[in-house]
């Protein structure tokens, strides 16, 4: 008989909770089992005590008997180590699967094609301050220049004001 330490959902629709079971693999997921060893509720936060609660020395013991947990529980089970031992209760080692993390193509072409917006934003921006500065840089251009024409007019005025009074 083919032991496996698994997860038994309960609770209603919507609101999960799990018992974390020894049951013969050939069995349902929800139905027979062998002793219950634990429990899981995935509502409550991470960091809760109350969130994975598993007898470790069961626990331990049904593996020594040749039960296998499944990859969910085989987490659980990592992070709980007896007292007086070093070691978690079952060392699960971790996997490395670099292409399951990497985006699928419809994802790569709309990363695309919002690299290219960006680029083109950035670059309307830069025309936009360019375009920008040249018309201040005419503006003050234009005004030194009428600034010079509006003094030539006035010296004049003012050379032949000074000649009237002499």
């Amino acid at each position: 008989m083919a032991l496996k330490i698994r997860l038994a959902r309960g609770g209603s629709k919507k609101r999960p909770f799990y018992s974390v079971v020894v049951a013969d693999s050939r069995m349902p997921r929800d139905g027979r089992f062998i002793e219950k060893i634990g429990t899981y509720d995935p509502r409550l936060p991470r960091d809760s005590d109350a969130r994975v609660k598993i007898d470790g020395a069961k626990a331990a013991d049904w593996i020594k008997k040749g039960a296998k947990p499944t990859d969910r529980v085989a987490r659980f089970l990592n992070q709980i180590t007896l007292d007086g031992a070093d070691a978690p209760i079952y060392a699960r080692a971790a996997r490395m699967n670099p292409i399951k993390g990497e985006p699928g193509e419809k994802a790569k072409e709309r990363l695309e094609e919002k690299k290219e917006k960006e680029a083109a934003r950035k670059e309307a921006e830069a025309e936009a301050k360019a375009a920008a500065k040249a018309a201040k840089k005419a503006d003050a251009e234009a005004a030194t220049a009428a600034a010079e024409e509006a003094e030539p007019a006035s010296e004049p005025e003012a050379a032949a004001e000074t000649e009237a009074e002499a």
